[in-house]
């Protein structure tokens, strides 16, 4: 870890993490990307298989939600800081695919210097937590998305710490109906958000 974080020496140093056993499976480390000093840092779980072969971060399906919902939110991506806890992609192959699989508790504390960093060096106004893992690493095992979603949490991270879906989550909605109906409560939630941003 440098001892002064900048987010191109994290970026570099990453490459060399022996932290946990999950670089051994993965194509490459995935750092956060955006503006240095954003108002808005968002934090999802980990790199999918896209996110892992194109080495950058929410470029996947789930990216295509975030997108979206930004988008409909009125908030642009390119003023976000979007990043991980997780900054390899853990799964099982199966055939030719590699299934997401949700990191272990260890090897989610063993990356959390790395997403410490990241807060240091962007130090955002408001922090979004993107899915329990995220919001569990950040805020405590407390958490629960369904309960605590859309809420402002009390948290020294940022002045605004909130929790909401991943992107992900909406992807695996049952039928069309349920994906809307999740898809409405995340462009909520984001909406939420942006009029805060926008207050100040």
């Amino acid at each position: 870890m440098p001892g002064r974080p900048s987010l191109s020496n994290l970026r570099e140093a990453l490459d060399s993490c022996r932290a946990c056993d999950l670089w051994e499976g993965a194509t490459q480390g995935v750092l956060g990307e955006g503006a240095a000093r954003a108002q808005l840092m968002m934090v999802g779980e980990q790199p999918g298989d896209r996110e892992d072969i194109e080495g950058h971060p929410f470029v996947g399906p789930a990216g295509g939600v975030l997108d979206k919902g930004l988008e409909q939110a009125g908030i642009a991506r390119d003023e976000v800081y979007i990043t991980n806890v997780v900054k390899h992609f853990r799964y099982k192959a199966r055939g030719k695919r590699r299934i997401h699989q949700k990191p272990d508790r260890w090897q989610v504390s063993a990356c959390l210097p790395w997403l410490e960093a990241e807060l240091q060096v962007v130090q955002p106004e408001a922090l979004v937590c993107l899915g329990a893992t995220a919001a569990q690493a950040l805020l405590g095992p407390h958490v629960r998305i369904g309960r605590d979603r859309g809420a402002p949490m009390p948290s020294e991270l940022a002045e605004l710490v909130t929790i909401t879906a991943h992107p992900s989550s909406i992807l695996r909605a049952q039928d069309e109906a349920e994906r809307r109906e999740a898809m409405d409560m995340f462009v909520s939630d984001l909406s939420n958000i942006a009029s805060w941003l926008h207050a100040r």
